[in-house]
């Protein structure tokens, strides 16, 4: 933010932005709006937030021997030539990719970034897995589940039987340790998504930016049932690529749980998914793409 690039002026060294979604005014990042609407909204928020924070901005550019500041920080990184990492694919954004060009290698696209680091139970929930059909995998990640974990799974539980579907449950950050045991439905904790997501029939999360990539990049068909933040507008642009479908966590219920996962259980869905999957960057790439950009930057100052 702010800070960061100010301290960067401050001793002229390069500064590096990572941005886990479209942060920049542009176009695209709501589908079902104009894009000038969208690109003159974004670019308000910009003005509103450095306004709000100007008086500590100012505070610390005084400390660090700058000039005050005329300009939002947003415009002021931009103007400095400094790298702004998209950790994300530019498929998931049509057109962004186009609208950006005018700032050249600034703004490199590269893919979510991901350890694809193992955890314990990634062995044994394989093997449940392949001891039957593919699940539909329900994932919560960072979002502690408001409702109760017993409802939670009893109504996954439902509507999976409803459908003939097993379900895998992972609890993330929730306390799933007192709940119902159904025979084909499987809790468990933390897992690999890069290992266990292909392995399923559909997704179901919150819509965290991470979550959704590994997700896309699985190829299989999502349904993001949000909360807030950055999760709505994932799930509009899910939505915008047919590859699954999204709604309010709060405002899901047995009957619209059902009639989503019937909706992204449809060939078409998974057919989609299969093919945009193929357009994303790998996770390896990703991280190497990333990595070399970062060093780049730094000899292009000097810094060892």
């Amino acid at each position: 933010g702010a800070a960061a690039a100010n301290v960067a002026e401050h001793y002229d060294i390069p500064l590096a932005a990572l941005h886990h979604f479209p942060m920049r005014p542009n176009g695209q990042l709501l589908p079902k709006l104009p894009g000038p609407l969208v690109r003159s909204g974004m670019s308000i928020y910009d003005w509103m937030c450095w306004r709000m924070n100007k008086k500590a901005e100012d505070r610390q550019r005084r400390e660090l021997g700058l000039p005050t500041a005329t300009v939002a920080s947003p415009r002021r990184i931009a103007e400095r030539g400094s790298l702004e990492i998209q950790a994300y694919d530019d498929v998931c954004f049509p057109g962004l990719a186009d609208e950006w060009k005018k700032w050249g290698t600034q703004r490199p696209f590269v893919g979510s970034l991901t350890m694809e680091l193992p955890t314990d139970s990634d062995d044994e929930t394989l093997s449940w897995i392949a001891q039957g059909t593919p699940p539909i995998c329900f994932g919560f990640g960072s979002m502690p589940v408001a409702e109760t974990p017993a409802d939670t799974v009893r109504m996954i539980g439902a509507a999976c039987a409803e459908l003939g579907e097993r379900a895998l449950i992972c609890s993330g950050w929730s306390d799933f340790s007192d709940v119902p045991q159904l025979e084909h439905v499987k809790v468990v904790g933390v897992v690999n998504y890069t290992k266990i997501f292909p392995a399923c029939r559909a997704v179901v999360h919150h819509g965290g930016s991470g979550t959704t990539a590994a997700g896309l990049r699985a190829g299989v068909p999502t349904l993001i049932l949000w909360t807030a933040g950055d999760q709505p507008m994932w799930g509009s642009h899910v939505k915008q690529l047919k590859v699954g479908t999204s709604r309010r966590f709060s405002a899901t219920t047995p009957e619209s749980l059902v009639a989503d996962l019937r909706k992204i259980l449809a060939p078409e869905y998974l057919t989609r998914a299969r093919e945009f999957a193929a357009r994303m960057s790998t996770p390896a790439a990703s991280i190497e793409r990333t990595a070399d950009l970062l060093e780049a930057a730094a000899r292009r100052k000097g810094i060892d």
